[in-house]
């Protein structure tokens, strides 16, 4: 399972939309809430961001971010 996960850089200041930044984790889960869950876990783990939302990508939304030309996975 592919996840996309939004974040901001910092915990310090108030999240903007405008600093939004996102990364995508592959995980391996039984079910979404479990990869969503782990997902959380590897990005606090071994970042420091903050964490704004946790989305499962479908077949479709995955094949249209590896058309966009800035999909990559992330690993830690």
């Amino acid at each position: 399972m592919i996840y996309k996960v939004f974040y901001q850089e910092t915990k310090d200041r108030s999240p903007r939309r405008e600093n939004t930044r996102s990364l995508y984790l592959e995980v391996e889960a039984n079910n979404e809430l479990e990869g969503r869950i782990k997902a959380r876990k590897l990005v606090e783990e071994n970042t420091d961001y903050n964490i704004e939302f946790i989305e499962l990508l479908s077949d479709k939304h995955l094949e249209y971010e590896r058309e966009s030309g800035t999909f990559q996975v992330t690993e830690f």
